[in-house]
């Protein structure tokens, strides 16, 4: 049990943040080999694609005001990017381009290969758990995210959090909702590259069945927020329990012989816990789809959505969520 969980104040709660740690800069070398993966991509990777309409995306006076620490709007977490749901051809790259974009609402606060929804905060709060799970993956990937939380919270549901400054949890912990789980900064090449205009946040990435989809409900889908259609901060430590996913342990293993290059074949085989290399395989596959000829379906029977997410920020701090282009 960890000292969060444990209901003990943890140091990495309390420690101030540098720089360095919320852009995630550290280690330099392989930073540097991440930034030309976007720059040049790779053998199964192609290159990130951006023109001057990612240029939309800059807000000067909120990046600014985020960076230092201080709210934009008191007490509101602000919705800066939805899912798009007019993505372009994964196999085209990941593009930050606005060339055809669609939020849940019909309207375009999004960019081209945005699968998930950009929750901006003042960097060095503290992330909670959305809802109960257990943690499978910590990772920090300057090309894609940079620091980033991923948790099964079973019946078919994961979440993942990028652009953290510090994690609080580590592979296997359980966790509560309502549990902090990391510190928030901007890490990654687009916060480096941005600064000070990018705006900090937290791409809140939510997969059903293996999917990406939009916690937001979109025509006569239902929402995945407990709040419905305004998603509320968490009120304090849940005590759900936890129902394991149900992964097809012949379909994982067909979908790690199926991916492009041994090296991430040998990467998910390593890997002695079915369960976590089921949980590996989904997260390489959403993360980088060009691995993999075809989207896996990995799960033995797929789970409906539900309502079960809260805004993975505390009560105490927040009081909802607004649209940025409704300011």
């Amino acid at each position: 049990m960890s000292e969060v969980e444990a209901g003990e104040p943890s140091q990495a709660l309390t420690a101030p943040l540098r720089m360095a740690e919320m852009m995630g800069l550290s280690p330099w070398r392989e930073r540097w080999r991440q930034t030309l993966i976007t720059l040049r991509g790779e053998d199964d990777v192609p290159p990130s694609r951006f023109d001057a309409s990612s240029l939309r995306m800059l807000r000067p006076a909120m990046g600014v005001a985020l960076w230092r620490g201080r709210p934009f709007v008191p007490r509101q977490v602000l919705l800066t990017n939805l899912f798009n749901h007019r993505q372009t051809p994964t196999d085209e790259g990941w593009s930050v381009r606005r060339t055809q974009v669609e939020d849940f609402r019909g309207r375009d606060l999004t960019y081209d290969s945005h699968n998930g929804t950009d929750l901006s905060i003042p960097v060095g709060n503290t992330l909670l758990a959305a809802a109960p799970g257990r943690v499978v993956l910590v990772v920090s990937e300057f090309n894609r995210g940079g620091l980033k939380v991923f948790i099964d919270h079973g019946r078919g549901l994961m979440t993942g959090c990028a652009h953290l400054a510090r994690a609080l949890v580590q592979v296997g912990d359980v966790v509560r909702r309502g549990q902090p789980i990391a510190r928030t900064g901007y890490s990654g090449l687009d916060a480096l590259v941005t600064f000070p205009f990018g705006v900090p946040h937290v791409h809140f990435n939510t997969w059903l069945n293996g999917e990406p989809v939009d916690p937001f409900a979109r025509g006569d889908e239902g929402t995945l927020w407990r709040g419905g259609e305004e998603p509320q901060p968490n009120e304090g430590l849940g005590d759900e329990a936890l129902e394991d996913s149900v992964f097809d342990p012949a379909a994982v293993e067909a979908a790690i012989e199926g991916s492009r290059t041994p090296r991430v074949r040998d990467a998910l085989h390593a890997e002695p816990d079915p369960q976590r290399r089921a949980a590996l395989t989904l997260i390489a596959a959403n993360y980088y789809p060009t691995r993999f000829p075809e989207p896996p379906a990995l799960y033995r029977d797929p789970w409906p959505r539900e309502a079960r997410l809260d805004l993975p920020f505390a009560r105490s701090a927040f009081d909802g969520a607004v649209f940025v282009d409704e300011l």
